[in-house]
């Protein structure tokens, strides 16, 4: 049983909120037949923020959350909120954005800020030494977690961000590659 409330909203609700707000927006992507609109260019823009929330995702599932590990993830955060500006313009250009669709990208939004806002929670001591405040040292180092996470919790969510994120997405990239070849045969 999870005693640190934080770490229970972390693991059990923020996680299955954020994946479940990424299958829903691949759903309407689907429904609006990204292959035939905007294309691969703004698919590639998805697998690009799925790699810029992963990489801080992997860093809290495995690593020791310090100093650099908070770091990491506020920066990924804002690349990813720029990234998502990006993505919103480019795709009102060549496709309907559903008002539903238009929900789930706040969700897409806000959820790793729940995320970073609870992590930071939890070691509010080293958020505190990477602006030189409190009485930890900040730490930078990249160490193995030292109270790791269940293993079978980390097994399910890497299989589930497989199954639900990397490979439906991967499968609409295709889906667009695919379009392309074939409309380019003709």
């Amino acid at each position: 049983m999870i005693h640190d409330p934080a770490l229970f909203v972390l693991m059990y609700i923020v996680m299955p909120l954020w994946l479940a707000a990424g299958f829903i927006d691949w759903l309407c992507h689907r429904a609006t037949h990204i292959e035939v609109t905007s294309g691969a260019r703004e698919s590639l823009i998805h697998l690009l923020m799925f790699a810029e929330v992963g990489i801080p995702l992997l860093a809290a599932l495995f690593l020791q959350v310090n100093a650099g590990i908070i770091s990491l993830m506020i920066l990924a955060f804002f690349i990813h909120d720029l990234t998502a500006l990006w993505d919103v313009s480019y795709a009102v250009t060549a496709r309907w954005v559903s008002p539903i669709e238009q929900h789930v990208h706040s969700f897409l939004e806000m959820v790793p800020l729940m995320a970073l806002l609870l992590v930071i929670s939890r070691h509010w001591g080293q958020f505190l030494a990477l602006f030189g405040f409190g009485e930890e040292q900040p730490s930078y180092q990249l160490v193995w977690k030292q109270e790791p996470l269940p293993a079978g919790y980390v097994v399910t969510i890497l299989v589930l961000i497989v199954l639900l994120e990397l490979a439906l997405y991967a499968e609409e990239l295709w889906r667009c590659v695919r379009n392309r070849e074939e409309r380019s045969f003709y």
